[in-house]
Protein backbone atom coordinates (compact mmCIF):
# COMPACT_ATOMS: atom_id res chain seq x y z
CA UNK A 1 0.00 0.00 0.00
CA UNK A 2 1.44 3.26 -1.29
CA UNK A 3 1.29 6.82 0.24
CA UNK A 4 -1.63 7.37 -2.51
CA UNK A 5 -3.80 4.24 -0.95
CA UNK A 6 -2.91 5.20 2.41
CA UNK A 7 -4.27 9.25 1.81
CA UNK A 8 -7.66 7.31 0.00
CA UNK A 9 -8.95 5.57 2.46
CA UNK A 10 -8.12 8.25 5.33
CA UNK A 11 -9.89 10.74 3.33
CA UNK A 12 -13.34 8.54 2.86
CA UNK A 13 -13.40 7.47 6.27
CA UNK A 14 -13.51 10.79 7.11
CA UNK A 15 -15.95 12.19 4.55
CA UNK A 16 -17.95 8.87 5.41
CA UNK A 17 -17.42 9.65 9.22
CA UNK A 18 -18.32 13.47 8.63
CA UNK A 19 -21.40 12.82 6.95
CA UNK A 20 -22.85 10.42 9.53
CA UNK A 21 -22.00 12.77 12.58
CA UNK A 22 -23.87 16.08 10.13
CA UNK A 23 -27.24 14.07 11.26
CA UNK A 24 -26.72 12.27 14.39
CA UNK A 25 -25.13 15.69 16.21
CA UNK A 26 -27.73 16.87 18.58
CA UNK A 27 -26.48 20.56 18.02
CA UNK A 28 -26.45 22.01 14.75
CA UNK A 29 -23.59 24.64 14.91
CA UNK A 30 -22.24 21.11 14.79
CA UNK A 31 -23.66 19.80 12.27
CA UNK A 32 -22.88 22.50 9.90
CA UNK A 33 -19.23 22.28 11.31
CA UNK A 34 -18.69 18.11 10.43
CA UNK A 35 -20.41 19.28 7.45
CA UNK A 36 -17.35 21.17 6.62
CA UNK A 37 -14.90 18.58 7.01
CA UNK A 38 -16.79 16.26 4.80
CA UNK A 39 -16.44 18.53 2.24
CA UNK A 40 -12.63 19.13 3.11
CA UNK A 41 -12.48 15.86 2.64
CA UNK A 42 -14.63 15.16 -0.64
CA UNK A 43 -11.83 17.47 -1.91
CA UNK A 44 -9.01 15.73 -0.96
CA UNK A 45 -10.73 12.78 -2.80
CA UNK A 46 -11.40 14.75 -5.76
CA UNK A 47 -7.04 16.02 -5.75
CA UNK A 48 -6.51 12.47 -5.79
CA UNK A 49 -8.51 11.37 -8.38
CA UNK A 50 -6.67 13.88 -10.82
CA UNK A 51 -9.47 16.14 -10.62
CA UNK A 52 -8.18 19.65 -8.52
CA UNK A 53 -10.74 21.89 -10.46
CA UNK A 54 -13.70 20.25 -8.50
CA UNK A 55 -11.73 20.28 -5.34
CA UNK A 56 -11.27 23.90 -5.89
CA UNK A 57 -14.82 24.21 -6.49
CA UNK A 58 -16.06 22.03 -3.81
CA UNK A 59 -13.86 24.35 -1.20
CA UNK A 60 -14.85 27.76 -2.51
CA UNK A 61 -18.06 27.13 -3.61
CA UNK A 62 -19.20 24.83 -0.79
CA UNK A 63 -17.23 25.44 2.01
CA UNK A 64 -16.51 29.38 1.19
CA UNK A 65 -19.96 30.20 1.19
CA UNK A 66 -22.45 27.78 1.43
CA UNK A 67 -21.44 25.93 4.76
CA UNK A 68 -20.66 29.09 6.11
CA UNK A 69 -23.75 30.59 5.28
CA UNK A 70 -25.93 27.87 6.81
CA UNK A 71 -23.45 28.70 9.84
CA UNK A 72 -24.77 31.71 10.14
CA UNK A 73 -28.20 30.98 9.47
CA UNK A 74 -28.06 28.63 12.01
CA UNK A 75 -26.27 30.91 14.61
CA UNK A 76 -28.93 33.72 13.79
CA UNK A 77 -32.32 31.70 14.16
CA UNK A 78 -34.04 31.88 17.16
CA UNK A 79 -35.27 28.34 17.22
CA UNK A 80 -36.33 26.17 20.10
CA UNK A 81 -34.88 23.05 19.13
CA UNK A 82 -37.04 20.75 21.25
CA UNK A 83 -39.93 21.86 20.53
CA UNK A 84 -38.72 21.38 16.65
CA UNK A 85 -37.62 17.67 17.43
CA UNK A 86 -40.63 17.06 18.86
CA UNK A 87 -42.64 17.95 16.13
CA UNK A 88 -40.08 16.10 13.76
CA UNK A 89 -40.61 12.98 15.50
CA UNK A 90 -44.15 12.78 14.18
CA UNK A 91 -42.80 12.75 10.91
CA UNK A 92 -40.19 9.55 11.81
CA UNK A 93 -42.47 7.18 10.31
CA UNK A 94 -43.31 8.67 7.11
CA UNK A 95 -39.80 9.35 6.30
CA UNK A 96 -38.92 6.05 7.40
CA UNK A 97 -41.17 4.87 4.99
CA UNK A 98 -40.01 6.84 2.52
CA UNK A 99 -35.97 6.04 2.81
CA UNK A 100 -37.15 2.14 2.85
CA UNK A 101 -38.76 3.31 -1.15
CA UNK A 102 -35.84 4.80 -1.92
CA UNK A 103 -33.59 1.94 -0.63
CA UNK A 104 -35.60 -1.03 -2.45
CA UNK A 105 -35.35 0.93 -6.01
CA UNK A 106 -31.03 1.81 -5.18
CA UNK A 107 -30.83 -2.19 -4.73
CA UNK A 108 -33.59 -2.55 -7.74
CA UNK A 109 -31.22 -0.60 -10.21
CA UNK A 110 -28.12 -1.74 -8.53
CA UNK A 111 -29.56 -5.38 -9.42
CA UNK A 112 -30.75 -5.07 -12.72
CA UNK A 113 -27.72 -2.59 -13.91
CA UNK A 114 -25.56 -3.41 -16.70
CA UNK A 115 -23.79 -1.66 -19.63
CA UNK A 116 -24.93 -0.27 -22.58
CA UNK A 117 -24.46 -0.85 -25.97
CA UNK A 118 -22.22 2.24 -26.93
CA UNK A 119 -20.16 1.55 -23.26
CA UNK A 120 -17.39 -0.58 -25.31
CA UNK A 121 -17.39 2.22 -28.18
CA UNK A 122 -16.78 4.78 -25.26
CA UNK A 123 -14.25 2.83 -23.82
CA UNK A 124 -12.36 1.84 -27.10
CA UNK A 125 -12.31 5.40 -28.61
CA UNK A 126 -9.31 7.68 -28.90
CA UNK A 127 -8.72 9.51 -25.40
CA UNK A 128 -6.17 12.66 -26.13
CA UNK A 129 -3.45 13.08 -24.16
CA UNK A 130 -3.44 14.53 -20.64
CA UNK A 131 -1.59 17.14 -21.37
CA UNK A 132 -3.60 18.66 -24.54
CA UNK A 133 -6.88 18.68 -22.39
CA UNK A 134 -6.47 20.71 -18.58
CA UNK A 135 -8.88 19.15 -16.22
CA UNK A 136 -11.05 22.16 -16.51
CA UNK A 137 -11.41 22.20 -20.55
CA UNK A 138 -12.43 18.35 -20.50
CA UNK A 139 -14.70 19.29 -17.82
CA UNK A 140 -16.35 22.15 -19.82
CA UNK A 141 -16.65 20.23 -23.07
CA UNK A 142 -18.55 17.36 -21.24
CA UNK A 143 -20.59 19.34 -19.08
CA UNK A 144 -21.60 21.40 -21.95
CA UNK A 145 -22.18 19.45 -24.98
CA UNK A 146 -23.42 15.75 -23.87
CA UNK A 147 -25.30 16.81 -20.54
CA UNK A 148 -25.77 20.12 -21.27
CA UNK A 149 -29.93 19.27 -20.68
CA UNK A 150 -29.48 17.54 -17.75
CA UNK A 151 -27.59 20.62 -16.61
CA UNK A 152 -30.10 22.97 -17.43
CA UNK A 153 -32.67 20.84 -15.76
CA UNK A 154 -30.69 21.21 -12.86
CA UNK A 155 -30.81 24.59 -12.72
CA UNK A 156 -34.34 25.14 -13.29
CA UNK A 157 -34.80 22.38 -10.89
CA UNK A 158 -32.49 25.14 -8.45
CA UNK A 159 -34.53 28.15 -9.66
CA UNK A 160 -38.10 26.58 -8.77
CA UNK A 161 -36.76 25.35 -5.30
CA UNK A 162 -35.35 28.85 -4.43
CA UNK A 163 -38.81 30.44 -5.83
CA UNK A 164 -40.74 27.80 -3.34
CA UNK A 165 -38.69 28.58 -0.36
CA UNK A 166 -39.37 32.47 -0.54
CA UNK A 167 -42.90 31.37 -0.84
CA UNK A 168 -43.15 29.54 1.46
CA UNK A 169 -41.05 31.99 4.09
CA UNK A 170 -42.84 34.78 2.73
CA UNK A 171 -44.76 36.26 5.84
CA UNK A 172 -47.85 39.32 6.01
CA UNK A 173 -47.42 41.11 9.15
CA UNK A 174 -49.96 44.13 10.02
CA UNK A 175 -48.46 47.16 10.65
CA UNK A 176 -45.06 46.86 8.47
CA UNK A 177 -44.97 49.14 5.63
CA UNK A 178 -44.19 47.67 2.28
CA UNK A 179 -41.89 49.06 -0.30
CA UNK A 180 -44.31 50.14 -3.52
CA UNK A 181 -42.32 50.25 -6.81
CA UNK A 182 -44.96 52.10 -9.07
CA UNK A 183 -45.88 54.53 -6.03
CA UNK A 184 -42.64 55.15 -5.92
CA UNK A 185 -41.61 55.45 -9.70
CA UNK A 186 -44.54 57.84 -9.83
CA UNK A 187 -44.19 60.16 -7.00
CA UNK A 188 -44.49 63.83 -8.10
CA UNK A 189 -42.28 66.62 -6.63
CA UNK A 190 -45.05 68.45 -5.15
CA UNK A 191 -46.45 64.96 -3.41
CA UNK A 192 -42.63 64.77 -1.81
CA UNK A 193 -42.49 68.57 -0.06
CA UNK A 194 -44.63 71.52 0.35
CA UNK A 195 -43.60 75.41 0.59
CA UNK A 196 -45.47 77.17 3.43
CA UNK A 197 -45.30 81.21 3.58
CA UNK A 198 -44.43 82.12 7.08
CA UNK A 199 -44.94 85.04 8.23
CA UNK A 200 -42.63 87.09 10.60
CA UNK A 201 -43.43 86.31 14.32
CA UNK A 202 -45.26 83.59 13.58
CA UNK A 203 -42.93 80.99 13.09
CA UNK A 204 -42.21 78.54 15.97
CA UNK A 205 -39.79 79.49 18.21
CA UNK A 206 -37.22 76.41 19.70
CA UNK A 207 -36.55 76.46 23.31
CA UNK A 208 -33.02 77.51 24.03
CA UNK A 209 -31.10 75.60 26.64
CA UNK A 210 -30.09 77.85 29.64
CA UNK A 211 -26.32 77.41 30.58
Amino acid sequence: MNLADMAFYLFAFITVASGFLVISARNPVHSVLWLILAFFSAAGLFVLMGAEFLAMLLVIVYVGAVAVLFLFVVMMLDINFTEFKQGALQYLPMGGLIGLILLAELVTLGSAWAFGDVVGQNITAPIPAASDVHNTQALGQLLYTHYIFIFQTAGLILLVAMIGAIVLTHRQRPGVKRQSIADQAARRPEDAYKLVDVKVGSGVALPTKKG
